[in-house]
């Protein structure tokens, strides 16, 4: 994909932070920052590391297309433009220290847990929290832990709970569309300048379980977790998928921003 040229393009500044995944950079606003996408992989809380060629760019573009087609459908995001193949201006926020795991089939360390077999679907799906910590390996956190320890409040997290239902309801109609089933994902939110709640980081095939629809084929960074080869061709697929399929009709339930209405099962615990 070509990127036309910005008239006043922001430029980075300094470093303002690096994680596993991205850069973030300074701009001459205060309210703005540039955030850089890695080639760096990471799995099981860093432990295991590598380097798959031409993530970030994946990451960055499949970040910005679906934050776009998000912000259209109601749910408010830090994303502003983006800059380049690796990079994307956002609103600077304060991340709220509580990630937002949403499962609509068992996998992963879900399936573990419970001593279930992957792929099994949930109905209700469900919505866990825990505890953005490195250090602490994001353990599990129910609301009245997060609420008891100061990592957000009770309306935040109410908050935080309506969004990820939302987000949810578009992201499993939308990637259907590509041939992909959703399987779980994780999000963060942040806090903006005004006050606003906003989806902030990133939603990539980093970030989400995404199984080809007809043969189960996963797409996603387990392919890099479980050593399964064609890591880059994995990502480089999923998003030639959703750049296909730009515009198409979803299937998408009727959404109203200001009155959230969703019936999904809340997990009090969870595990990354």
């Amino acid at each position: 994909m070509a990127y036309p040229p910005l008239v006043n393009p922001p430029a980075p500044r300094e470093l303002l932070y690096e994680g596993k995944a991205k850069q973030v950079f300074a701009t001459d606003d205060p309210r703005q920052v540039v955030v850089r996408f890695k080639d760096d992989a990471t799995a099981f809380n860093a432990e295991k590391r590598g380097t798959v060629a031409g993530k970030g760019e994946v990451n960055n573009a499949v970040t910005a297309l679906l934050y776009g087609e998000l912000e259209d459908f109601g749910v408010p995001t830090h994303f502003l433009e983006l800059l380049g193949p690796r990079d994307q201006l956002v609103e600077r926020v304060r991340i709220v220290p509580v990630e937002v795991i949403v499962r609509n089939r068992t996998a992963g360390t879900f399936a573990k847990r419970y001593g279930v077999e992957e792929g099994l679907p949930l109905d209700p799906n469900v919505i866990e929290f825990c505890l953005k910590s490195d250090a602490l390996q994001d353990p599990p956190m129910n609301a009245a832990t997060a609420v008891a320890l100061g990592h957000a409040t009770e309306e935040e997290l109410e908050e935080l709970f309506d969004l990820a239902a939302s987000v949810n309801d578009y992201l499993v109609a939308r990637f259907a569309v590509a041939g992909l089933d959703l399987v779980d994902f994780k999000l963060e939110f942040g806090v903006d300048a005004d006050g606003r709640m906003v989806l902030a980081d990133e939603i990539s095939p980093d970030t989400c379980r995404l199984w080809d629809a007809e043969t189960g084929e996963k797409l996603d960074k387990d392919r890099f977790r479980r050593d399964l080869g064609g890591v880059e061709e994995a990502y480089q697929e999923v998003r030639r998928r959703l750049e296909a399929t730009v515009g198409a009709d979803l299937d998408l339930p009727d959404f109203d921003a200001d009155d959230h209405d969703h019936e999904h099962h809340h997990e009090e615990s969870a595990d990354a």
